[in-house]
């Protein structure tokens, strides 16, 4: 019988409750010159300059903001190589050869709570934005555009979820940067004059209720709660979780804040605090690397610019060698597949998963309906597909079926009974349906 799918099965759930550990920072760190959002740059410094960590050496350019490029070593810029990006991109990164002193750039310094406490929303949403403060659960948005709301904010979601398989960096934020999490809601709550916080996190994780319930109790933590979410894919879009949180349908095509909503992710929220409290852009990041191609799957601290080759260096290297690989950054369902493991760390990398490549045949739609069933914005996957396979494409046809509300859950292409990647004919038609 043919049913609604939702539950995503982890093999190597265990992961999880493993703890993070701090890799070791390589000789040469790389950093992104350009990214899915700003496909332009201009960079402040030339080879054989020395850099300091935290230094802002460049900016990147999109159609509507920018994003400084922060070096997250100290060492001399030995000039651009190219590697892959987040994006699936082959693309231009800064090659810093670190001297493994991280001297810090004179511009990174602590301020006091008083200071603190005495700013504005809009000093804070400054220096987020110098600092580069991003979604870091993958989407790369800039923090301070969201700040920039002049809405009455009255609730703020911190998304703790992480839905897909494979995926514990914010679970492992969660359960060892509690403080910094904590503090950095409540920089928030001070700058939207807010005071209802909630952490959601899906209610099988009991460890996390346990831990944040026993530090909420604290009256410096007033006004923030933890709320449990269940535990289905994708619970950790934010429609989702806003509908369950507080009730609120959010309808497509509107923002949170018009219902007086603000959410962010809980790693992001632990870049906001740095920013905040040390005016420190964020150089690190935990990223887990996982799979059944790789000998000993870990949890890692890694500084942003890592090569993942050294990353599966460092765990062990390939169970088998001799097999083709497949490298996904981000997580499984959506995650970017790159072409090979000569890819880089950049802030957005939640999971490096390594998995050996196992050839399926695609057969023929039997048109049983599980990814329309499946699909939690209500679209027709399979109707959508049939369009695109028709030639020409009727551009018409692929807009009425507004593909446009599809968030590439990848939940049609895991249903499909047949094996057929239908997620990428969705892709595709997305951009017919952005064409004027």
């Amino acid at each position: 019988m043919i049913k609604k799918t939702t539950h995503i099965n982890d093999p190597l759930k265990l992961l999880e409750i493993l703890p993070t550990v701090q890799a070791p920072i390589p000789e040469y760190l790389y950093l992104a010159t350009s990214n899915a959002r700003c496909p332009k740059a201009e960079i402040f410094i030339k080879e054989g300059d020395y850099v300091k960590c935290g230094q802002q050496i460049g900016i990147r350019h999109a159609a509507f903001f920018d994003q400084p490029i922060h070096s997250s070593c100290s060492g001399v810029f030995e000039g651009y190589e190219k590697h892959y990006h987040r994006s699936g991109k082959q693309i231009d990164f800064l090659k810093i050869h670190n001297d493994f002193k991280d001297v810090w750039d004179e511009s990174v310094h602590t301020r006091t709570d008083e200071e603190i406490a005495k700013m504005t929303k809009a000093e804070m949403t400054e220096i987020i934005k110098q600092t580069a403060s991003v979604g870091l659960g993958g989407s790369s948005f800039p923090s301070y555009i969201k700040m920039q709301t002049d809405r009455p904010i009255k609730t703020i979601l911190i998304n703790g979820i992480e839905c897909e398989p494979y995926i514990n960096a914010d679970k492992r934020t969660m359960m060892e940067d509690a403080p910094k999490l904590l503090e950095g809601i409540l920089f928030l709550m001070q700058a939207f004059n807010c005071h209802d916080a909630r952490i959601c996190v899906k209610a099988i994780h009991t460890e996390i209720f346990v831990y944040y319930n026993y530090l909420l109790s604290q009256d410096k933590y007033k006004g923030i709660t933890m709320s449990p979410m269940k535990n289905y894919y994708p619970q950790g879009w934010e429609i989702a979780m806003i509908k369950q949180a507080t009730g609120i349908d959010v309808p497509s095509g509107h923002l949170p804040s018009e219902f007086g909503i603000m959410n962010f992710n809980s790693s992001s929220v632990v870049g906001i605090q740095q920013a905040i409290r040390e005016n420190k852009p964020v150089t690190d990041r935990r990223v887990t690397v996982t799979g059944n191609g790789i000998n000993k799957p870990a949890n890692f601290e890694v500084r942003i610019g890592t090569p993942v080759r050294y990353l599966i260096e460092q765990c062990g290297g390939y169970k088998n060698p001799n097999m083709p690989k497949v490298f996904i950054l981000g997580g499984p369902m959506m995650g970017a597949s790159e072409s090979d493991e000569d890819c880089i760390c950049t802030k957005t990398v939640t999971s490096i998963i390594v998995l050996d490549h196992v050839e399926h045949k695609e057969e023929a739609c039997i048109r049983c309906g599980s990814c329309v069933l499946s699909c939690p914005v209500g679209l027709q996957p399979v109707t959508i597909m049939n369009a695109m396979k028709h030639t020409p494409v009727d551009k018409a046809k692929i807009k009425m079926l507004n593909p446009l509300k599809c968030i590439e859950c990848g939940l049609c292409t895991y249903s499909c009974t047949s094996k057929i990647h239908v997620t990428d004919y969705i892709r595709r038609a997305k951009t017919i349906a952005r064409l004027k």
